[in-house]
C-alpha cells in the first residue's frame, strides 16, 4: 500500500493506494499515531485507489475514528468504491464513519 499525506495547516488528506490489509495496516496506523501526535483537526481518508480492505485494516479505521472523537476533531473517508462501503454496510461502520 502506498500513503500519499497532504497536509494544509492542521487539515490532513491521507490517500491510499493498493490492499489495506493484515500486512499493510500497520504502515497506517503508524501514520495516523503520528498524525494524532502532532495534533489535526480535520482528517480525510481518501480511497478512491485502495483495492481491497480487511478486518485488520477496519480496525485500524474504527479506532482512528474513535481517537478523532477524543481530540474533538473531524474524520471523513471520500472515494469510496462499491465494494468497501459494503463492508462497511454489512459491519455497521457506516451509521458511525462519515462517508462521502
Amino acid at each position: 500500500m502506498i500513503i500519499t499525506k497532504t497536509v494544509n495547516g492542521r487539515n490532513i488528506t491521507l490517500a491510499m493506494a493498493g490492499r489495506l490489509d493484515t500486512i499493510t495496516s500497520n504502515l497506517l496506523s503508524t501514520e495516523l499515531d503520528n498524525l494524532f501526535a502532532e495534533g489535526i483537526d480535520h482528517l480525510v481518508l481518501d480511497f478512491a485507489s485502495l483495492d481491497y480492505m480487511s478486518s485488520a485494516g477496519l480496525r485500524v479505521i474504527i479506532n482512528a475514528q474513535k481517537k478523532i472523537n477524543n481530540m474533538g476533531a473531524k474524520m471523513e473517508l471520500t472515494g469510496v468504491t462499491e465494494s468497501i462501503k459494503t463492508i462497511f454496510d454489512i459491519t455497521g461502520f457506516s451509521k458511525i464513519l462519515k462517508i462521502n
